[in-house]
């Protein structure tokens, strides 16, 4: 998948289709995270610090666009339909998350939004729960923006950096920081899971037991 991304930024980069892009992909990411959209940013860091080319400022600013578009989205899921009808939130891991968000956003709703917009189901399942218990609209909107912000240039820094540190192997530099975010997203979240308790599994519905049942027992998100 890693070699797949660096295969796909290195033959768009230059285009001005990126741009796009990138909005897409943070989007997407803000409600359904196949390839976590940080993983873009990074590597299209490296690659304009090598090649000149895309341009930072606009990609991060279509990067953190797409991430506060994506999080609307997640909300207006979550608040139209719940957390029940998505399976990879029907999983034990996924039914983990979503009872961790539910605790978080009872304790610490703000800081707990922000928190989680740097693990990539994590952010889903605690913006698809907020919506689906009805934390405030307007409050959503301020708080996940401020997280899109956030998430926007950490994500840039970790792609400035390793493009610094190993700048003369251009696909290095982008496994490395890529690696490196994925890592810091994991920290993050047990740092976040410490601070809040415990995940509390969610319950499924019955029709959906046997498939959740099947899925391996591991941490929240």
């Amino acid at each position: 998948m890693l070699g797949q991304l660096e295969t796909w930024i290195i033959h768009l980069g230059a285009s001005v289709w990126i741009y796009p892009a990138m909005y897409v992909s943070a989007t997407i990411d803000g409600f359904f995270p196949p390839i976590p959209s940080e993983s873009v940013v990074i590597t299209l860091t490296v690659l304009a610090h090598a090649e000149g080319e895309p341009w930072l400022p606009g990609i991060l600013a279509l990067a953190i666009a797409g991430a506060w578009t994506g999080d609307q989205i997640a909300y207006q899921i979550g608040r139209a339909v719940g957390t029940e009808r998505f399976g990879f939130l029907r999983s034990v891991r996924g039914r983990k998350a979503v009872g961790w968000a539910r605790h978080a956003l009872d304790h610490r709703g703000a800081s707990f939004i922000m928190a989680a917009r740097y693990v990539p189901i994590g952010r889903v399942a605690v913006n698809m729960t907020a919506g689906a218990v009805g934390y405030p609209r307007a409050r959503f909107m301020l708080v996940s923006a401020i997280a899109a912000v956030t998430w926007g240039v950490y994500s840039m820094l970790i792609g400035l950096a390793a493009a610094s540190w190993l700048g003369h192997n251009t696909l290095l530099a982008m496994a490395v920081g890529v690696v490196a975010g994925i890592l810091l997203g994991v920290i993050v979240d047990q740092v976040v899971q410490r601070i809040a308790g415990p995940p509390k599994v969610e319950p499924v519905p019955a029709d959906t037991e046997d498939e959740a049942d099947t899925e391996p027992t591991t941490r929240a998100a």
